[in-house]
């Protein structure tokens, strides 16, 4: 169940640049993290520059995005996380443009710590073997 915020320093980002994103990083979940697409979920946070922060000085003016995404933990390996968080820096500059200091995060939860509609992921994953 790979969530991922995605704060993009722009609030009058279009529908289609938003969408791109989304349908990106979705496919990255599924293409590398090996995650399930229906399962895969992407909020987009449209802030203004004025009050994203790099270095302790408001960004003014200028486009940045950063991506956090919540993963079960130790069910991708070192290198599918690093192959994620390239892929995901190249897809975030092919629709932006040139960021100063977009960045990715991938944090990893534990199965019995998190879920979706009161199933823990634990359950999730215990059920998919018994079936």
């Amino acid at each position: 169940m790979p969530y991922f915020r995605v704060t993009v320093t722009d609030p009058g980002l279009p529908a289609d640049a938003q969408h791109a994103i989304a349908e990106g990083l979705t496919e990255l979940a599924v293409s590398v993290l090996h995650k399930e697409r229906a399962r895969t979920i992407v909020h987009i946070n449209l802030v203004p520059s004025a009050g994203y922060f790099v270095g302790g000085k408001p960004l003014a003016g200028d486009r940045d995005a950063h991506v956090e995404g919540s993963l079960t933990a130790g069910t991708n390996s070192a290198a599918e996380k690093a192959a994620f968080i390239a892929r995901a820096g190249e897809l975030l500059t092919g629709i932006l443009g040139p960021l100063p200091r977009s960045g990715v995060a991938l944090h990893e939860l534990h199965p019995e710590s998190y879920g979706y509609g009161g199933v823990t992921q634990f359950d999730h994953y215990r059920s998919r073997q018994a079936g």
